[in-house]
């Protein structure tokens, strides 16, 4: 058994400032207007005009850029993530995976709840629990059960890696709602420091967007 903590990673390629995608966006965006002639090549006026946009809601240009992150969650999270609809989702699957083999260490990893400080009979009690899973799921491969018939023994601690493929405008309803004070707060373990750094990365794009302690 291993367990681990949740993480992100950003697989989409970003220009230093964001600038180059913040160019696409203008080169299309103005096409509205027809005010190509102020585009300037030192990506000003694309910072200017895309904080135009969104400041006035015009947002269905934003959807022209696109980002795709791969999230490392247990399976709790990951069936709120996938309800996202205006997205490409892309899911470690448990009909297929066999956790028994080589490639997966010969058993289920788990994401460890923040929630419950090591040492502490509450996280005791966890860990017991997710032990008794992975037994469970690995007799019942070992009896012969398929991986989608023994997937039905693992519980929502599972890791599973998850990949978002979304337009800009849908990240940003997106981080709009899953980084609230509302939201679970394994799902605001991973998406708030992803909007920390997508902040400083896609500036303009991001940057507005607070998130409330």
């Amino acid at each position: 058994m291993k367990i681990i903590e949740p993480s992100y990673e950003i697989l989409t390629e970003i220009s230093e400032g964001g600038i180059k995608e913040l160019q696409h966006i203008e080169k299309i965006g103005r096409v509205c207007y027809k005010s190509e002639d102020k585009i300037t090549e030192d990506g000003e006026s694309a910072k200017n005009f895309v904080k135009m946009l969104i400041g006035r809601g015009h947002e269905a240009m934003i959807e022209h850029s696109s980002l795709s992150v791969k999230f490392t969650v247990d399976r709790g999270v990951s069936h709120e993530l996938v309800r996202h609809r205006i997205a490409s989702f892309a899911q470690e699957s448990t009909r297929y995976c066999n956790y028994s083999k080589d490639k997966f260490d010969n058993g289920i990893t788990f994401i460890k709840p923040f929630f419950w400080e090591e040492g502490t009979k509450e996280y005791s009690n966890w860990e017991q629990a997710m032990s008794l899973a992975e037994s469970g799921y690995l007799s019942a491969i070992g009896m012969g059960a398929t991986p989608q018939e023994a997937r039905s023994i693992l519980p929502n601690s599972t890791k599973t890696e998850i990949t978002i493929t979304a337009n800009y405008r849908e990240w940003r309803a997106f981080f709009k709602l899953r980084t609230a004070k509302a939201a679970h707060p394994q799902m605001q373990e991973v998406t708030r420091p992803l909007l920390n750094e997508l902040k400083i990365r896609l500036p303009i794009i991001f940057d507005d967007i607070e998130v409330e302690e």
